[in-house]
């Protein structure tokens, strides 16, 4: 069922950023504020439905694991913890080496307020989860590992079924209106002027975070590549569809559909793929790394503080673990790493401002690094096991037929 999502849909997702940008400059504030209604609605929705699509995804793919389930989730995430420290390190080099001769003196006075000229929605709905992301987790790994060490299959059943139903909300509700949840987006962005201050101050750091994500990407797949057996930049392609819908989304829970389909596209077993994707939207998180380390060090050399090696290196890795799960919704990873950059780095309330308001308004490119990012973890983990424990651990029983 998941490799019948239909796949028309990057074309749709650039459009969708185009348009918004281009309406941004001529729309009137009325027209503008309908898109930012239903920009919330969705993204309420999507906060509702994200932590069952992750049960209902994780937990039987676990299941169809086997024995030794455990093994995998273990050591793929402690793929995406190295990712994630290592985006962060390569930033962290990149800017003490570069900004110190690309960086002159800048207004930054600008960012004093960033959320004071935003629009509004009409209305809004509250729409509660019923679990956070990481419960969602947690409770995926208890059940999925639980049900393949006893007998019985009939919870096994009813996941299954469960996460039909999900995909089938998907394939018929979100995918179809995620192009009009982009262009809300990008209006939003260009009208309330984010990007056009964050691009005129930051300039040269907003050049620096896009080549350096797109060199990651670069490194991550050809690394995936070497250890699959697969041409690179031909499994990098395949994952453009995710890449460009997270730059709407800006959310790596938001876009697991997408991933899911792109990395089964690189040939990834749906199993592997149902239980790597997930977990990784949520732990992997090496492009929001990246981005925070090359802007928080921007920061640091605008406002004349020294930076310590030894403190910020300790800033990266607990970066890594205080993200985990942060995610599930736009500029959650900025919002976990607040209590870390006062309490590590000496931020006062003003570079925080400044951090959050830069993080936002280009949130979309580190987002886009973290899921395109994960579809090169589940190729290398389908290489490394997928085979192998097919062969090891045959199942006892035949799966439930697809529909």
């Amino acid at each position: 069922m998941l490799k019948r999502i239909f796949t028309p849909l990057l074309p749709r997702v650039i459009a969708g950023i185009i348009l918004g940008v281009i309406c941004g400059l001529f729309f009137p504030e009325g027209l503008a504020r309908v898109f930012t209604t239903f920009n919330g609605l969705f993204s309420n929705f999507l906060g509702f439905i994200i932590p069952v699509l992750i049960l209902a995804l994780v937990a039987p793919a676990i299941a169809d694991l086997g024995r030794g389930a455990g093994k995998w989730l273990l050591i793929t995430a402690g793929i995406a913890y190295a990712s994630t420290i290592i985006a962060g390190l390569l930033a962290y080099g990149t800017a003490t080496a570069l900004f110190p001769t690309l960086l002159g003196e800048r207004n930054l006075s600008s960012f004093a307020d960033p959320s004071e000229h935003f629009l509004t929605p009409f209305f809004e709905v509250a729409m509660p989860a019923p679990m956070d992301i990481m419960t969602a987790l947690l409770l995926a790994f208890c059940i999925g590992v639980g049900i393949t060490l006893i007998k019985g299959d009939t919870l096994h059943r009813g996941l299954e079924e469960l996460r039909k139903i999900i995909m089938k909300t998907v394939i018929s509700v979100i995918i179809p209106l995620l192009p009009i949840y982009i262009f809300g987006a990008f209006l939003s962005l260009t009208m309330n002027g984010q990007i056009g201050t964050v691009i005129n101050t930051f300039i040269r750091v907003v050049i620096v975070a896009f080549a350096l994500t797109v060199l990651y990407l670069v490194l991550q797949y050809s690394v995936a590549g070497a250890i699959a057996g697969r041409n690179p930049f031909k499994l990098l392609r395949n994952m453009l569809p995710a890449y460009f819908t997270a730059l709407g989304t800006s959310s790596s829970a938001a876009t697991i559909p997408v991933t899911l389909q792109c990395t089964l596209k690189n040939g990834v077993r749906e199993d592997v793929a149902g239980f790597t994707v997930p977990l990784c939207a949520t732990i992997h998180l090496a492009g929001s790394t990246l981005k925070i380390v090359l802007f928080s060090v921007a920061v640091m050399m605008f406002m004349g503080r020294d930076i310590d090696p030894g403190t910020y290196i300790g800033f990266i890795f607990m970066l890594g673990i205080t993200m985990v799960a942060a995610p599930g919704v736009p500029g959650g990873a900025i919002m976990a790493a607040v209590g870390l950059l006062g309490s590590m780095l000496g931020f006062d309330d003003t570079m925080i401002s400044i951090m959050i308001a830069t993080y936002v308004a280009i949130d979309s490119f580190g987002t886009a690094c973290n899921v395109t990012g994960d579809g090169a973890i589940a190729v290398a983990i389908n290489k490394f096991f997928g085979d192998r424990e097919q062969k090891l651990e045959p199942a006892t029983e035949p799966a439930p037929a697809a529909s």
